[in-house]
C-alpha cells in the first residue's frame, strides 16, 4: 500500500521501497474516502523514531478492537481507561492516540490511491485564517452543499505548531469527466485498504457531512 509520510515536517510518497519528497510545504489531492476516527495506545515501550504496534487500540474510540489480546485490553470501554485521561501522555496530553485514515489521490493519476494517516491535532484543529483541521472542513463544505470528493483539496503543514498539524482548504472544483473517475475510485480494492490498513506509528502523527469518529462522503 501506498501512502503520504509526514515525517520531518515533508510530504514524502512512500511505497515499493522508495520514498520520494513532494514538498515541505503543501500538497494538493482529492480526498476520496476515509476511516472513522480511531485510537491508539502504545505503551511505555513507545519511540517515536521507530515503527512499533500498538498494545491495545479502538476502531471506533469507544471500546477497544475485538483484535486485541485479552492480556493487552487497558479498559473495557475506553470513557472509563486510565490512558484516556488527560495528563496520561506525554506534554499533558492522552497516552491513548486519536488517529484517522485518509485515502487521497492526485490529478495526475485519479487510479492510484495513497493513505494519509493525520492525528489528533489535525483531525480537531480549529479554523485559522481560512485554514481548518479536517473535521472542520468537511463541516464547512458540507455547509455549503459540497462533498469533499467534489475538489481538490489544498493539504499545508502549520507553521504554528513545534509537532507535525495539517490544515486543508478547499482549491477549486473537479470537472465531470475527473468527477466520474474520482466517484469510481470511492469503492475501488485500494481505497478500501488505504482506509483500514494500520501503519505503525512513527515520529509522524500517529467528508461530506460530518458525524463524530468519521464523515460520509456525500454532502446533505
Amino acid at each position: 500500500m501506498k501512502r503520504i509520510s509526514i515525517r520531518g515536517g515533508e510530504f514524502s510518497l512512500v511505497g515499493d521501497n522508495q520514498q520520494e519528497v513532494l514538498s515541505s510545504d503543501s500538497i494538493d489531492v482529492i480526498i476520496v474516502n476515509a476511516a472513522p476516527v480511531s485510537r491508539s495506545y502504545f505503551g511505555s515501550q513507545f519511540d517515536p523514531n521507530k515503527s512499533t504496534a500498538p498494545i491495545c487500540w479502538s476502531d471506533d474510540t469507544q471500546r477497544p478492537s475485538s483484535n486485541v489480546p485479552q492480556e493487552n485490553m487497558q479498559a473495557r470501554r475506553c470513557m472509563d481507561c486510565t490512558q484516556n485521561v488527560r495528563g496520561s501522555g506525554e506534554n499533558g496530553g492522552r497516552a491513548c492516540r486519536f488517529q484517522q485514515r485518509l485515502a487521497v489521490v492526485f490529478e495526475g493519476d485519479l487510479e492510484e490511491v495513497y493513505q494519509l494517516q493525520i492525528n489528533a491535532l489535525t483531525i480537531f484543529g480549529k479554523v485559522v485564517g481560512g485554514n481548518m483541521g479536517m473535521q472542520e472542513y468537511a463541516r464547512h463544505l458540507s455547509s455549503h452543499g459540497t462533498a469533499v470528493i467534489s475538489v481538490v483539496t489544498n493539504i499545508m503543514f502549520a507553521k504554528d505548531s513545534v509537532v507535525p498539524k495539517l490544515y486543508f482548504k478547499p482549491v477549486r472544483p473537479i470537472d465531470t469527466d475527473t468527477g466520474i473517475k474520482v466517484a469510481k475510485m470511492v469503492v475501488h480494492e485500494d481505497t478500501k485498504r488505504a482506509i483500514t490498513s494500520f501503519v505503525p506509528a512513527t515520529s509522524e502523527p500517529s467528508p461530506f457531512g460530518v458525524v463524530e469518529g468519521g464523515f460520509n462522503i456525500n454532502a446533505n
